[in-house]
């Protein structure tokens, strides 16, 4: 048996080929979600869109939406969160003193980053950008996961429109397939007249 040859790690230009590709790979790919997640006691969430938008989730354990919020409680985006709610107590000089503060931080970060690690930051700067950088990645992660979910519903409310849409075509179709042969039965019936011979006597 000769042997099969190694798959080149390119896009597919034939779309058939192409089409037929995602497909398996698909649902080869949610099998192995499933199975690693029976297996291993695993929570699994997976998104797959394909080139045309259409949208294929699974979440192995509960929903999506849980999965998601369990993901960012494990990148730490609650707690900052907290820190980020807790300054919006502050007293306009303290909030004042402590955007100076961040500003400071945030353009000594950014000349010793730039900078291929010129100047130099005290330990307790670094800390607060630290703190900063994950401040901006939990919001942008937030940003993505609102547009994420808005870009599936979107979806499924389109194709929601579509199955009905389809179903009502459908619904003509054969409405009118029913009449054409209830049409078609009668032409085809025929009803020959006959007239009785009638006998008069004078």
């Amino acid at each position: 048996m000769a042997p099969r040859g190694k798959v080149q790690m390119k896009r597919i230009e034939n779309p058939v080929h192409r089409q037929v590709t995602f497909c398996k790979r698909r649902a080869g790919l949610l099998k192995k979600a499933k199975e690693l997640s029976v297996l291993c006691d695993a929570e699994i969430g997976l998104f797959i869109f394909s080139a045309h938008g259409k949208l294929y989730e699974l979440a192995t354990k509960g929903s999506m939406q849980g999965l998601i919020e369990k993901y960012l409680k494990s990148t730490k985006g609650v707690e900052v969160a907290e820190e980020a709610k807790d300054t919006q107590a502050l007293d306009p000089k303290e909030e004042i003193n402590m955007l100076k503060n961040e500003i400071d931080v945030l353009q000594k970060g950014l000349s010793y980053m730039y900078g291929g690690g010129a100047g130099t930051m005290t330990l307790d700067e670094l800390h607060s950008l630290e703190k900063y950088l994950e401040i901006w990645m939990y919001h942008i992660r937030s940003a993505k996961m609102d547009i994420m979910f808005q870009e599936i519903q979107l979806l499924k409310n389109k194709e929601g429109i579509l199955e009905a849409a389809n179903k009502h075509l459908q619904d003509k179709i054969d409405e009118q397939y029913t009449v054409t042969n209830m049409t078609q039965n009668l032409t085809d019936f025929q009803c020959p007249l006959t007239v009785q011979n009638e006998i008069f006597q004078f």
